[in-house]
């Protein structure tokens, strides 16, 4: 289990904590391609990933949750994140995509951005019968750092537990290092569903 330190869980998650700086709901969909590299105790390969944004999550969807995590915790979270209105997908070019529940991007360093993204993760039927230790970690986070571009790198932590610990998030990975993200590239979406 990798456990990633409060400060570094808290900046990657701040949107989550603190107020937006631009209005989430008035920006375009987007489309992001990325290498994925795993390396862990889990496998090892690597393999293209896609990820539509088709809205981007709401003030008012961003206080939901952060209240809920700090005030009943992370299964009310998890229960929550379920409940919500997907904001996009994840897949592989040979897959149906899984639903995204929370998109969120706020301005970063020389014009680009931090965009981070959750949803819960899905559970096998296995999973789910047999209860390994891996169901306590429900969450997928995607972290991502572009540039002015809409280019640059990233993390994917698929199987994720999301602790509050005062006012901080800490990020407890069931893997020994989260998936890194490569070579992402986005695109503006059209809305009609015409790429």
């Amino acid at each position: 289990m990798l456990k990633t330190s409060a400060l570094a869980a808290f900046l990657g998650l701040t949107v989550l904590l603190s107020g937006s700086v631009t209005a989430q709901s008035n920006q375009p969909p987007e489309e992001f391609t990325a290498t994925a590299i795993v390396n862990n105790n889990l496998g090892a390969g690597a393999g293209r990933v896609i990820i539509r944004v088709e809205r981007w999550s709401s003030e008012a969807e961003r206080g939901q949750l952060t209240r809920t995590l700090m005030k009943d915790g992370p299964n009310s979270l998890l229960d929550q994140l379920r409940d919500m209105k997907p904001v996009g997908t994840i897949r592989t070019p040979d897959s149906l995509g899984y639903d995204l529940r929370y998109a969120h991007q706020e301005p970063g360093e020389d014009g680009g951005r931090r965009v981070v993204i959750a949803t819960d993760r899905p559970i096998g039927f296995w999973e789910a019968a047999n209860r390994p230790r891996t169901v306590d970690y429900p969450f997928t986070v995607i972290q991502m750092e572009l540039d002015k571009n809409g280019e640059g790198k990233g993390t994917l932590s698929f199987a994720t537990k999301i602790i509050a610990r005062g006012n901080t998030i800490e990020l407890e990975n069931f893997a020994s290092a989260p998936a890194m993200l490569n070579d992402i590239k986005s695109r503006t979406i059209r809305t009609n569903g015409v790429r």
